[in-house]
């Protein structure tokens, strides 16, 4: 039977055919794409020739394209549009890829190249990618347990296999939790407080699910407005504790045992590599390269948010008492009342703006920004095959009318779609015999669907969100990166959400959406003074969203930072962790860590402070656009030279310098946000 993994792909820009892919093709193509991998590695390592850059770096970052190619198919369709048989295809193949890595990695032989290539380094007149990537390849065997005597190495294999089955399992565990929850309401008293799109929305959700009357899910169109509009105290809680005890029940589902297990294979092989504990493993390319400097950073804007989320939370008390709420602020009422005062105070809220963001307008209009900024243009391209037929595609072209990339647009929720929102590729950039190979970028997210009478509303934050991962989408899809493994977002995890988070900027300034913002149903442009009460409201509780972010981080670092195993309950660890940004009282059956996927399923761990990190970075990268001018073509095209293009072809520090001029401060940060804080990182 033919296996349209192993074969050519026939198709616009060979993009994967996925109308002809099953998942049972994917295990005996993984299986298959090894054992010709293998030939390859095998041939680098056994060359009689002395080892140079070319004949073992080089050759070793061209191998096993075939076996990227499917595994990045594989295990995007698993966090997008899964399945049983696609969960059991990714269980089934995961041990298999690990062993293939080990299998790089622990090769004696192929490592005693690249360690000659590493130690003539300084003598070899390495262009800056070749030596990034050089510096790449020979730390990948160091922590890929190269210097490893037999038998650790054996040990080293089972752990590394093991984890990446339990990673996969915790996702999977996650994803089934938030599905399994739903909150059905047949009595039109229980709908008090709710706009009326969100209670179209349910009503829509039950049809769907062949139910009476409406029904509320945890996924985030359906959550977040619940609680921020529902007046019922009592369905917030049922609906916050369900969504704060997702993989936490006790049942087949929980990832107590995975999160116990996690942490401790991690500190295990990072102690067998010679590291005191999993943070300074990882830590070591970062730009906060050790525990010590994230831990700083941290403490430092600790000191300075908490004021703010003290602040905030007396805010609110004082509000919610005026409103007649004389008990405790609980966590099921922060969202509440928080949205009431932010009206209260700026006269805005979603439901005033999200008439004026359609989805379809914000999409085109990202482009159009893009346009602006850079110069592309983008055609949609129908004939592309897509994985789910709610997925569009559109080809990217630049200033010359030359294709730069393939963009796939995946924006709704659905079953087999993990929460949230990210930016992903199915082929990365790379330049093979001076020809540059485009990527195929992928955006996804989980905002609302079209209703009868309405088309998809976003709130302002969910704009944010799609600016965000655009911004993403923009450093993968304009990569001019001559080797796959540095381009686009293979970054830095403290320098990648750069990119992203300068990009939700533009969603503040009026300049922007004066292009684009009108009314869905009148045609009517967003009123300047709306424009400027969300330039108001910009640091409204910022220090909560802060001190929040910063426990995440700090819970993060407890995990990680660990030099014994973990023996005791995962509870008292996180609430030891999250007690100085804790500002509600504990609710027993509540645990983050349980469904703390970009930790525990994702690629995060060790490295969440990031996005507190790249803040300081956006706020600072941001102000020379917000001086120059936002549409600035001239700062555009340095931050497409220096940050966009570059992937991680450079270190971070240089790559920021050469756009900037000096080194970040914290000054746009503080400014931005509200806070008062001396520190900088």
């Amino acid at each position: 039977m033919a296996n349209p993994l192993l074969e050519h792909w026939d198709t616009p820009f060979e993009t994967p055919p996925f109308h002809l892919i099953e998942p049972a093709y994917f295990k005996p193509a993984i299986e298959e794409a090894i054992r010709s991998a293998t030939e390859e590695i095998n041939s680098i390592a056994e060359n009689s020739e002395p080892a140079s850059f070319d004949n073992t770096v080089g050759a070793l970052e061209r191998s096993a394209e075939l076996l990227g190619r499917i595994t990045l198919i594989l295990y995007n369709l698993n966090s997008a549009d899964t399945s049983k048989e696609i969960q059991a295809a990714a269980q089934d193949s995961a041990p298999l890829l690990s062993r293939f890595s080990n299998d790089i990695t622990l090769n004696a032989t192929l490592f005693k190249r690249i360690k000659a290539v590493w130690d003539q380094r300084d003598s070899l007149a390495l262009c800056t990618e070749d030596k990034m990537l050089l510096e790449k390849k020979y730390r990948s065997f160091l922590l890929g347990g190269a210097l490893l005597d037999d038998s650790k190495k054996a040990r080293f294999r089972e752990i590394s296999e093991e984890l990446s089955k339990l990673t996969l399992k915790f996702e999977e565990n996650v994803l089934e939790e938030t599905n399994a929850f739903e909150l059905q309401l047949t009595d039109k008293d229980n709908l008090a407080g709710l706009p009326r799109d969100v209670v179209n929305q349910a009503a829509a959700e039950a049809s769907n699910r062949k139910k009476e009357g409406w029904v509320f899910t945890l996924n985030y169109p359906s959550y977040i407005p619940f609680m921020q509009y529902s007046e019922k105290r009592e369905l917030r809680e049922k609906m916050l504790k369900a969504y704060t005890s997702r993989a936490f029940h006790g049942n087949e589902r929980d990832n107590r045992s995975l999160v116990v297990s996690i942490v401790n294979y991690r500190l295990e092989m990072a102690k067998m590599l010679g590291f005191r504990n999993f943070a300074e493993m990882i830590l070591g390319d970062r730009m906060a390269d050790t525990p010590e400097k994230v831990q700083k950073f941290l403490e430092d804007l600790f000191k300075e948010s908490h004021k703010g989320a003290l602040r905030d939370l007396r805010n609110i008390e004082e509000f919610a008492s005026g409103m007649g709420h004389h008990e405790g602020i609980e966590r099921w009422d922060w969202a509440y009342y928080s949205e009431k005062l932010k009206k209260a105070m700026f006269k805005i809220d979603d439901e005033v703006l999200k008439p004026y963001f359609s989805l379809d307008k914000a999409r085109e209009a990202v482009f159009v920004l893009a346009s602006k900024l850079y110069g592309l243009s983008f055609r949609e391209n129908k004939g592309i095959p897509v994985y789910n037929d709610e997925v569009h595609v559109w080809e990217v072209f630049d200033n010359h009318n030359e294709i730069l990339a393939i963009l796939y647009l995946d924006f709704h929720p659905r079953k087999g779609k993990n929460g949230g929102a990210w930016m992903t590729a199915f082929r990365e950039q790379k330049i093979i015999n001076g020809r540059r190979i485009i990527p195929l970028i992928s955006v996804v997210s989980n905002f609302a669907r079209p209703s009868l009478d309405k088309p998809s509303l976003l709130t302002f934050t969910e704009l944010t969100t799609f600016l965000h991962e655009f911004g993403h989408a923009l450093h993968g899809m304009l990569s001019q990166c001559r080797w796959e493994s540095l381009s686009g977002t293979s970054v830095a995890r403290d320098f990648v959400e750069l990119p992203s988070q300068i990009m939700e900027n533009w969603a503040f300034e009026q300049e922007w959406l004066d292009t684009w913002a009108e009314h869905y149903e009148t045609g009517e442009k967003i009123p300047g003074e709306y424009v400027q009460r969300i330039k108001e409201a910009s640091a409204f509780n910022e220090g909560y969203a802060c001190d929040r972010q910063l426990g995440f981080a700090f819970l993060d670092m407890a995990w990680h930072k660990i030099t014994q195993p973990v023996t005791g309950n995962i509870e008292e660890i996180e609430a030891a962790a999250l007690e100085k940004t804790e500002l509600f009282p504990k609710i027993k059956t509540s645990n983050m860590s349980c469904s703390f996927t970009h930790l525990f399923g994702g690629g995060y761990a060790a490295g969440y402070y990031g996005y507190k990190w790249a803040e300081v970075l956006d706020a600072d990268a941001f102000s020379l656009f917000r001086e120059k001018g936002i549409f600035n073509r001239e700062i555009a095209r340095s931050f497409r030279e220096n940050i966009l293009e570059k992937g991680g072809s450079d270190k971070p520090m240089n790559l920021y310098l050469k756009f900037r001029g000096k080194e970040p401060t914290m000054d746009a940060f503080l400014e931005r946000s509200g806070l008062k804080l001396t520190s900088s990182p």
